[in-house]
């Protein structure tokens, strides 16, 4: 006989769990242990679930990320990450305890199944013993199949503590299931595509989650058709190969502002097509395609949709390659010429920002350097939320999956860190960064101690400009009067006071020499954190206003 919290450790275990992210308590930490799955602790509940994403995403969702955390005040602080997980539609499970059965229903109590039902896929209660393997069954096929979304499962300790005979328990791992589109659907989108006049690829998430890119680029390639990607797409593409347009949310390149407005058709692989900061509007009109394995995706934002494919995006993609070639695929038309050129037109705008030797320092000089000096096939490097998202996606180049991740609507400020180091327990090979504001360091400082007491030696660039800038031009009179986004530390201080390597970087001549010192303390283990002192940059390469 066995406890059920030891029966669901189990399944955890066979579902391939490999780290517990947790704030305690709750009866499944200590049989995580017990069974064998390593537990991490770390200093907030926002962080537990942030850890549990990245780590999730990394994967592709072959390896989900667990979460545990108390009900009530811990599945209320981790709410924030849930909404983020939920609205990038990334799949992680959360377990948490809950009232005894026969303390149900009392005013005094939290409703955490109510209270994320949401912001998951599917939120309910084990209340029998005899239900933890099927309880578990239904969740990891909720999380590997259909859209991949976030799932809650309470386990009271009462439940918990009761005895499972265990010679009783059966449990087979879930799997994923896929399916085709109609070959009639397939024919006509080839159709519409070969007979565009100035067709672009709109490459949404979708693609990362199904491990479609190598589908992708030969798609690409046969059809010579132009790939932009979402930021939540974002490396899917190789972006230094001659069809990327690279990627396009709040911020976007100069490449993808000229076919968003030149193109007759918009050709969307594997994207919900919900305007974001993550993902931009499409220009109309158009003819629109749309390709999703959720046909809950269609008419939604836009009404007036040329045609539609529902299947899985890796099967599609085959399905629509095959067609291409029956049909012969599609000539050459210059679009790759005509991209370099835009590309280089572009980047010579930015060129100044870019190289500046300017004091402060201007952010755009860091992204340089750090894209010039990293191997960025061996490394993920990801942002924050707000300047840091539109100084980095736009120029960053990433040239594998998953070397870079990107971030959608509900991003919270300071999550990057807490990302990061999921997405390094998920590839602790390679070099992980996380772009960030000082803003952002103040939210999520503190689990450096996390990181530097779990061996998890990740680089955290700080950009410190003692100013929340984004906000600044919106508030006029609060800022002038009470100062409102103005706050200043010495972020390196703290860092060092947690454990870190830390380097204060103030001229831009010691960027390169900062980041190499940096990235060998994390070869050797450690954490380690270069703040810049940096200047207020309101610029950014938008939509209609690519320059600075």
């Amino acid at each position: 006989m066995i406890p059920a919290s030891i029966a669901l450790a189990r399944i955890l275990k066979q579902e391939g769990t490999e780290f517990l992210f947790c704030f305690p308590t709750t009866e499944i930490i200590e049989a995580a242990a017990i069974e064998g799955i390593r537990v991490i602790t770390c200093r907030t509940e926002r962080t537990v679930t942030h850890m549990a994403d990245a780590y999730t995403r990394v994967h592709n969702g072959k390896r989900i990320g667990v979460c545990a955390v108390q009900a009530g005040p811990g599945t209320e602080s981790a709410f924030v990450g849930f909404a983020q997980a939920f609205a990038d539609s990334s799949p992680i499970l959360m377990v948490t305890d809950a009232a005894k059965r026969n303390r149900v229903g009392l005013p005094s109590l939290s409703d955490t199944v109510g209270n994320y039902r949401g912001v998951t896929k599917w939120a309910d209660t084990i209340n029998a013993p005899d239900r933890v393997a099927s309880m578990a069954s239904r969740a990891f096929t909720k999380l590997r199949n259909g859209r991949r979304r976030p799932v809650l499962l309470e386990l009271p300790g009462d439940v918990a503590d009761e005895q499972i005979d265990e010679t009783k328990l059966r449990y087979v791992p879930a799997r994923s299931y896929a399916s085709a589109a109609d070959g009639k659907d397939i024919s006509r989108a080839i159709e519409l595509l070969l007979k565009a006049r100035k067709p672009m690829f709109y490459v949404g998430q979708g693609v990362l989650w199904a491990e479609a890119a190598p589908e992708l680029r030969e798609f690409a390639e046969l059809v010579n058709v132009p790939v932009m990607t979402t930021n939540l797409a974002k490396s899917v593409f190789p972006e230094d190969h001659a069809l990327s347009l690279g990627s396009a949310g709040a911020e976007v390149t100069g490449m993808n502002d000229h076919f968003l407005r030149e193109s007759d058709l918009v050709f969307c692989l594997g994207a919900s097509l919900t305007q974001s900061l993550a993902a931009i509007a499409i220009p109309r009109p158009k003819t629109i395609v749309h390709c999703t394995d959720d046909a809950g995706d269609l008419n939604t934002e836009y009404h007036l949709t040329e045609h539609a494919v529902i299947g899985d995006i890796k099967l599609v993609l085959r399905q629509l390659i095959d067609e291409a070639r029956e049909r012969g695929g599609r000539p050459d038309d210059g679009a790759a010429a005509e991209i370099a050129k835009l590309r280089e037109a572009w980047l010579a705008q930015w060129m100044p920002k870019l190289t500046s030797d300017e004091t402060p320092i201007g952010p755009y000089r860091v992204v340089w350097d750090l894209m010039n000096t990293i191997d960025r096939s061996r490394a993920i490097v990801t942002h924050d939320s707000g300047t840091p998202r539109s100084h980095l996606t736009p120029f960053y180049s990433a040239p594998l999956p998953r070397t870079f991740l990107g971030w959608g609507n509900a991003h919270q400020l300071g999550s990057s860190l807490p990302l990061i180091m999921g997405a390094k327990m998920a590839a602790p090979e390679k070099l992980a960064v996380a772009f960030m504001g000082d803003a952002a360091f103040g939210m999520s400082a503190m689990d450096l101690e996390t990181a530097v007491r779990e061996n998890i030696p990740v680089l955290a660039i700080v950009m410190n400009n003692s100013w929340m800038s984004t906000y600044s031009k919106r508030i006029p009179e609060a800022t002038k009067r009470y100062k409102v986004g103005y706050m200043s530390a010495n972020y390196t201080d703290v860092a060092r006071g947690l454990g870190c390597q830390a380097e204060r970087v103030d001229r831009p001549s010691e960027i390169v020499p900062a980041l190499k010192r940096a990235i060998a303390a994390t070869e050797n283990g450690q954490p380690a954190v270069l703040e810049v002192m940096s200047k207020v940059e309101y610029s950014s390469s938008r939509f209609g206003a690519t320059g600075p």
